[in-house]
């Protein structure tokens, strides 16, 4: 082998080096630096950060010194306060909603977002994101204060996020949970369990096969209703929550949130796209998309996601009027028989 082609390999070898590099640094850059701000015998408070849970944010990829960029080799001997970049820095137009409403003049990004715990909506359970709202807006008082209009307000609270109707989004999904049953109790409560509780049940196929038997990664009408069938699963069930499919940080209420038709009419466009939430390891959630129309089907599909107008089941309406008909038969039977004999009763 001559030496001018083992000086091309490590020419080739090194240039592979360096386009690694760049890819690692951000890895490097959170690892090197929570071996302090990870542990709680160093730093505590606002500076103390679960590894964990930040490695799982959209922020994570970006590395500490992209937003801390004015941290010296030094630090932290020298600083004198803490450098960070600003979130409008990369969400202008965000923040350019959010200068515009009311919320602005009360709250800034970090008191609604940690900035090392944020994840993007696809990684959140529908259930999770009015926990932002709660911190301000206590969901006893909005309870209260949704019922002067609007029927049964602590349902729409439960099964809708605030930013559904409180944000100029335009496009929604649903989000389905799987929901266990707290105790042996009939009408026990029904509560979001976590990773390690769905683990144990599913065992080692793994949560998603509780649901997807075929293991496509995709959930079918066929494998809900084998699920809400199956007596191996009674303490378990679907939950669903209807959430914008976009993020909007327009905190205006559209009028068309005031009519009830927005939701509660046969087969709206926003009922058509769901997807199964399945919770992850590190407290995220993954996003498993379900076959078109799966929430319109209330008897075999989300059977604890029943919006009245919407999820409309055929086999009930014929069972309904059949039931109908049969309660006229006898009045108006009774009735046509005593008409047919009067003749013969008149003797």
């Amino acid at each position: 082998m001559n030496c001018s082609y083992i000086n091309n390999l490590l020419r080739i070898a090194l240039c592979s080096l360096l386009l690694l590099v760049p890819c690692s640094l951000p890895a490097m850059d959170a690892d090197y630096c929570l071996m302090c701000h990870g542990d709680a015998d160093i730093v505590s408070g606002p500076l103390l950060i679960e590894g964990s849970t930040f490695d799982t944010t959209a922020h994570a990829m970006l590395g500490c010194s992209t937003c801390h960029d004015a941290i010296g080799d030094e630090h932290p001997n020298g600083d004198s306060e803490l450098s960070r970049a600003t979130c409008l820095d990369c969400h202008d137009h965000l923040g350019q909603e959010y200068m515009m409403t009311d919320h602005a003049n009360y709250a800034t990004c970090g008191d609604c977002h940690n900035p090392h715990e944020v994840r993007a909506m696809d990684a959140m359970a529908g259930y999770d994101m009015n926990d932002k709202c709660f911190k301000c807006h206590e969901a006893p008082a909005m309870v209260d204060l949704h019922n002067e209009w609007l029927p049964q307000a602590n349902l729409h609270i439960a099964k809708l996020p605030c930013i559904t109707c409180h944000t100029g989004s335009e496009g929604y999904e649903i989000v389905l949970n799987i929901a266990a049953k707290q105790d042996d109790r009939f009408l026990s409560r029904y509560e979001l369990p976590g990773y390690q509780t769905l683990q144990e049940i599913s065992g080692k196929a793994g949560i998603l096969s509780l649901i997807d038997t075929d293991g496509d990664n995709f959930i079918t009408l066929r494998e809900l209703k084998g699920f809400n069938r199956n007596p191996e699963y009674r303490d378990l069930r679907l939950a669903g929550t209807m959430v914008p499919s976009d993020v909007s940080h327009d905190l205006s209420t559209l009028d068309n949130r005031y009519d009830c038709t927005f939701c509660h009419v046969s087969g709206p466009e926003s009922l058509q796209t769901s997807f199964l939430a399945i919770p992850n390891r590190d407290g995220g959630y993954q996003r498993i998309p379900v076959e078109q129309g799966a929430v319109l089907e209330a008897l075999y599909g989300t059977p604890d996601f029943y919006m009245v107008g919407t999820t409309r089941s055929a086999s009930m309406n014929i069972i309904g009027l059949i039931i109908i008909c049969g309660g006229l038969v006898m009045p108006f039977g009774h009735g046509l028989l005593r008409f047919l004999t009067r003749k013969n009763r008149q003797h």
